[in-house]
């Protein structure tokens, strides 16, 4: 029998590769750009750097690319993979080991608690981004109402550095210049750090403590979340074409800013800072172990992301491909955010004539007080604030698109109604919704201390635990063979037995050595000179838990809802995998998934064209009655036009 180059049979109906009821990618880039968006975010630019110059420069970029290339790029693969073979989000690919889907809705969780803190990110950068749209950045003097007598500027109206200022006024005449560095090298506060306190969150004094909500920062909230939303009213078809911009023009700005930073006077120590290798901290564990938890946190394992991404694939695509592109494209984005932050950084540095590490900081003290007042010793200031906070803006939302969809299609494809599919605009409209009520708290005066108590718990170890049981799931669980015929099946080859071997062995490990790691170097949070009372300190461990926890608590549920007379059996059923298992598409479900009871939930819309096809070859058959029937069943018109 002849096959056609798109594998359909001549007089059949052809074959495709879409999911007309899910959805999928309106092409390969749409993906791309989305997963590299998920994948970049604010930790590539206020984290990375600030890890690399602290853990031995250049020496850092050792332990790093071996991580990424024995845990990142392999788990990347690993979710992948996953998703795109089932179709389905981080609660529907469960039915490879049904016991197991207490993994999916722990990935809910964390998605839920990053979704609404980011979200509060996101909101703070546009509000510093409507701030800037000014002639003077508001964050560049000390003689606004809201400083303090102890604040200290780098510039002042005349130009002249402020801090020299001050201790000329302050010491005796003949006072030496040694006098002046030991002054400017004690702490200051700068005004953009007072107009961050003061202004901008007018921090309270305790976590407890919620005060007023800020309301210039719900209404930005409010912006955050319409944005949001209507880049995601459509699903994928609508994200899928924002991203051509969200994911692309970050990279614009970035070479703006790095052209502009590198030729500044002192960018060179700012750039030597953070590069000039330590080749003596590669033998310290803690610098493997930063590297291993940066590469696994900024990739977005075990969020449920890069599952749901994929599973709008078509199912042949090439998602190897996919996973090294895009795992590497983000660790060269850290990397190269690093010259930009830290040539401004050395700027600095050089004009307050003090070392790069009094300037250097990571996190929202990076973004929103170290890099903004470097960006006040610039001309035309406002421009480069814009550009700046317009780019973590775009950073943020390219994950946030990705956390609400996560959530989304994992409530749609769970619930699974024809109308709850028809009307997926209405549950991303209530998710996002109640995620920015969600995230009023974080609005208030003690909102930046619940948003830290968030980052650090919410989403630390029990991503790791998530991201290990999945492994062994799979590999052990399922079965690393049929896996790996699955993998073959859907891509036209197996995996790389690199990534074979990594699945099964030195992934898990790698995933273990974080988690303990993890733990041997916990310390208790804390916010400048802010100790967290142990109670806030007990809500972040059950932030914590309460996504690992529903891993166990789904177990049991489903040992005890599974046939079986004894423990053991129930056990064994609940590990088999679902009947529903496989392909969504009926013309994938081949071989093992070709069984009967199968078709669950697989797409039908081949069957119905072909219905419709036949029907229409009746009806022109009653008209023009010169027809030739086909030895295979098919129906071969006349070339003859109908009059």
């Amino acid at each position: 029998m002849e096959i056609s180059k798109n594998g359909a049979v001549p007089g059949e109906p052809v074959k495709t590769d879409k999911n007309s009821r899910r959805g999928n990618w309106g092409n390969q880039i749409e993906f791309i750009l989305t997963s590299v968006g998920y994948a970049v975010g604010l930790g590539n630019v206020w984290r990375f750097p600030y890890l690399c110059y602290r853990n031995g420069g250049g020496a850092f970029m050792f332990p790093y690319f071996i991580m990424l290339v024995f845990c990142g790029i392999p788990l990347f693969f690993l979710e992948l993979s996953f998703g795109q073979f089932a179709s389905q989000g981080c609660l529907g690919v469960w039915r490879i080991s049904p016991m197991f889907k207490g993994v999916g809705y722990g990935m809910m969780v964390v998605s839920t608690y990053i979704g609404i803190y980011y979200n509060v990110v996101i909101c703070i950068a546009f509000y510093y981004f409507f701030s800037s749209m000014t002639n003077l950045l508001p964050w560049t003097y000390c003689n606004n109402p809201w400083n303090t007598p102890t604040c200290n500027g780098v510039v002042t109206p005349r130009g002249i550095n402020n801090t020299l200022a001050n201790v000329t006024r302050s010491l005796v005449t003949g006072a030496t210049e040694v006098a002046v560095e030991v002054v400017n090298k004690t702490k200051r506060t700068s005004p953009s750090e007072e107009y961050w306190k003061h202004y901008v969150l007018q921090i309270s004094d305790d976590i407890g403590n919620f005060g007023e909500v800020r309301l210039p920062i719900l209404g930005c909230l409010a912006v955050s979340w319409v944005v949001v939303f209507l880049c995601l009213i459509r699903g994928v078809k609508s994200s899928g074409k924002v991203v051509y911009f969200t994911a692309t023009f970050p990279y614009v700005v970035l070479t703006i800013l790095f052209i502009r930073g590198i030729t500044l006077e002192g960018a060179v120590t700012g750039i030597k800072y953070y590069l000039t290798p330590q080749w003596h901290k590669i033998l310290d564990a803690k610098v493997w172990g930063d590297a291993a938890s940066q590469i696994f946190y900024s990739l977005g394992c075990a969020w449920g992301g890069l599952i749901t991404m994929a599973s709008y694939n078509k199912f042949h695509n090439n998602c190897y491909r996919d996973s090294i592109i895009i795992s590497i494209t983000n660790c060269a984005t850290s990397v190269y955010a690093g010259f930009v932050i830290f040539s401004i950084l050395g700027f600095m540095a050089h004009h307050l004539n003090v070392d790069v590490s009094e300037v250097a900081d990571h996190g929202p003290g990076l973004a929103f007080v170290a890099y903004p007042e470097a960006l006040t010793l610039l001309p035309i200031s406002p421009l480069w604030s814009l550009l700046f906070f317009f780019m973590l803006i775009l950073l943020g939302l390219g994950t946030q698109f990705c956390l609400l969809e996560t959530l989304v299609t994992a409530i749609v494809d769970e619930i699974g109604t024809d109308w709850i599919v028809r009307n997926k605009t209405v549950v991303t409209g209530g998710v996002a919704i109640v995620g920015f009520l969600l995230g009023v708290p974080l609005t208030t005066q003690a909102g930046i201390y619940w948003l830290l108590l968030m980052d650090n718990y919410a989403a630390s170890f029990s991503l790791v635990i998530i991201s290990c049981i999945m492994c062994i799931c799979i590999m052990y669980v399922y079965g690393h063979k049929k896996y790996f015929k699955d993998v073959e099946m859907m891509l036209g080859f197996p995996p790389p037995i690199f990534f074979r071997v990594c699945w099964r062995f030195v992934s898990p490990i790698i995933i273990s050595f974080i988690l303990i790691f993890t733990v041997i170097q916990y310390k208790p949070i804390t916010y400048n000179d802010y100790v967290y009372p142990g109670w806030s300190l007990a809500i972040g461990f059950l932030m914590a838990m309460s996504s690992v926890i529903c891993i166990p608590i789904y177990a049991l549920y489903k040992i005890a809802k599974s046939e079986g007379t004894t423990f053991l059996e129930r056990l064994k059923n609940s590990c088999k995998p679902d009947v529903k298992w496989g392909p969504a598409l009926s013309e994938h479900r081949i071989g093992l998934y070709a069984t009967p009871g199968s078709e669950g939930e697989v797409e039908v819309r081949p069957l119905k064209e072909e219905l419709k096809e036949k029907e229409k070859e009746d009806e022109k058959r009653d008209e023009i009655s010169l027809t030739i029937q086909g030895s295979n069943g098919s129906t071969a018109h006349n070339t003859t036009p109908s009059a």
